[in-house]
C-alpha cells in the first residue's frame, strides 16, 4: 500500500503512459511493485555510476531545496536523476548515460520497497525535476572532492 502523499507522485508518473489507467491498475497490482514507463515526455533520465551519483546527489542537497526524483539500483551502482525532457539528447558526459525519447525506464511505486530498483528522491507529484545545470556542477564538484581524498589514479 502507498503511503497517502504519494498519491499525487503515482498520478504525475503515470501520466506519461499510453494508457494511464491500465499502467495504474496493473502498477498497483504487481507484486513487484514497477512500471515501465516512457522516458521523453515529461522528463529523461541521466544515469550516472553509483559512486559519482551518490556523491553528487549530497552535493544537489546542498545547492536546492529539493533536487528532482532520483531513481537508484540493486546495489546502488547506478543513480537515475529526472531532467527536463530533451536534455538527454544534447548531455555530453564521459560515463553517464542518457534516457530520453524512445526509451523506458522500470519506475518502482512511490512509497513501496521493491526488490530492485528503488526511490531515493521520490517524486513530489509537482512535476519537480533536477536542473541540469546544477546536476552538472554538483558532479564537478562531487568528481574534485574524490580527487582531494585521494580518490584519483597515479
Amino acid at each position: 500500500m502507498a503511503i497517502p502523499g504519494d498519491k499525487a507522485a503515482v498520478e504525475w508518473l503515470v501520466s506519461v503512459a499510453p494508457d494511464p489507467e491500465a499502467c495504474r491498475w496493473e502498477w498497483e497490482r504487481n507484486p513487484l511493485g514497477v512500471a515501465l514507463l516512457p522516458a521523453g515526455r515529461r522528463w529523461d533520465v541521466l544515469i550516472l555510476p553509483g559512486d559519482l551519483g551518490q556523491s553528487a546527489l549530497g552535493v544537489l542537497g546542498l545547492l536546492t531545496d529539493r533536487p528532482g526524483p532520483v531513481l537508484a539500483d540493486l546495489g546502488d551502482t547506478r543513480l537515475g536523476f529526472f531532467v527536463p525532457a530533451g536534455t538527454a539528447s544534447r548531455w555530453i558526459g564521459t560515463g553517464v548515460r542518457g534516457a530520453g525519447r524512445g526509451t523506458w525506464i522500470v519506475v518502482p511505486y512511490p512509497g513501496r520497497a521493491t526488490g530492485g530498483v528503488r526511490w531515493l528522491v521520490v517524486p513530489d507529484g509537482q512535476g519537480t525535476l533536477t536542473d541540469p545545470v546544477l546536476l552538472e556542477f554538483a558532479m564537478h564538484e562531487a568528481a574534485a572532492r574524490t580527487l582531494g581524498r585521494g580518490g584519483g589514479k597515479s
